[in-house]
């Protein structure tokens, strides 16, 4: 399936969801990115009835519980809608771990092209007056976001371009200018990193995204060059990265019999009547904040300050985008 059609299945999909009354052909062209064509041409309009048929069928195959009826006897045209009760997932709780990854996932989804074109639907949507329930695709919103360097690299690896950027590296103040062939973008320990061939020094390198400096320029035509066969990006970056020195200390309170998964982590742990303490070795503020969010309520950090100020401030990154989400989803 190509990604065209993929997007405009998950706009339909989303578009659907979105409203629990039917919506007619001719809505659903009117709002989900792909359908556009114009209605008078009897040629364009077959077209679009004859993609229409052939995606209605895919979303059938796929197990999509696609129902057709009217919202009221008075309409003489069929409309579309999903049904909620079957199409919804039960409660899946997840780990720490499983959760990061669902949110690498969301933020391959924002910066795919597809949160943009869906918002645009619904907001169509609701121009034209159909009642649309902000809860009702709350799980398909992204709730992370990425360097600004993952979109435009992503793409030139994928077209095999060759890029250029300002990059600071650590042991250096100002960023120097890199020309590489990039062959993927992986993350690895929570960062982002995109590995290919540097053309100035002629050999394989790593890039963390994070130090990415200003914007990424493309140069040359599409398919200018071939990465090599067999590629393990997750290997050139987890050799060029090295081990990871945990050399810091946290002290954590945690609520009894949560948290399995840091328990598993701690060093020393102790139990007392406010719950149990664990010491968590740890490298960086930033990234044990990451993984302790995860844990909501059951965990409480202690010590060292550093450790508690990340965490503080990412629960207020989080809280400020549910806020983003409440007043874009609630607009009428």
């Amino acid at each position: 399936m190509s990604r065209t059609r993929t997007e405009r299945l998950v706009n339909l999909v989303i578009c659907l969801l979105s409203t629990r009354r039917f919506l007619t052909a001719a809505q659903i062209a009117a709002t989900v990115p792909g359908y556009e064509h114009d209605p008078d041409d009897a040629k364009d309009h077959e077209a679009f009835q004859r993609k229409f048929e052939r995606d209605k069928a895919e979303l059938r195959e796929l197990g999509v519980p696609l129902e057709t009826g009217t919202a009221s006897v008075f309409d003489s045209e069929p409309g579309y809608r999903i049904a909620h009760r079957e199409y919804a997932l039960p409660d899946i709780p997840l780990e720490p771990d499983e959760a990061a990854a669902v949110g690498i996932a969301a933020r391959l989804w924002q910066h795919a092209g597809l949160a943009a074109a869906a918002s645009s639907g619904l907001a169509k949507l609701r121009a034209a007056g159909v009642d649309v329930d902000p809860q009702a695709t709350l799980g398909l919103e992204p709730m992370v976001t990425v360097d600004p360097a993952f979109a435009p690299l992503t793409a030139a690896a994928r077209d095999r371009r060759e890029v250029s950027f300002d990059y600071r590296a650590p042991d250096r103040d100002d960023p120097t200018r890199r020309r590489v062939q990039p062959w993927g973008v992986v993350c690895w320990r929570g960062r982002w990193y995109v590995v290919g061939h540097d053309l100035d020094r002629a050999a394989t390198r790593c890039f963390r995204l994070s130090r990415v400096v200003g914007a990424v320029r493309v140069a040359g035509a599409p398919g200018g060059f071939e990465p090599p066969p067999g590629l393990d990006l997750i290997s050139h970056v987890a050799r060029w990265s090295g081990p990871v020195e945990r050399t810091g200390r946290a002290t954590v309170l945690v609520r009894p019999g949560r948290a399995a998964g840091l328990r598993r982590w701690a060093v020393d742990s102790g139990s007392g009547p406010a719950g149990d303490r664990l010491v968590l070795p740890y490298a960086d503020a930033e990234s044990l904040a990451a993984k302790l969010v995860g844990y909501g309520p059951d965990v409480r950090v202690l010590d060292p300050p550093e450790v508690r100020e990340a965490v503080i401030q990412r629960l207020k990154e989080i809280a400020a985008r549910h806020d983003e989400l409440t007043v874009t989803g609630g607009a009428r």
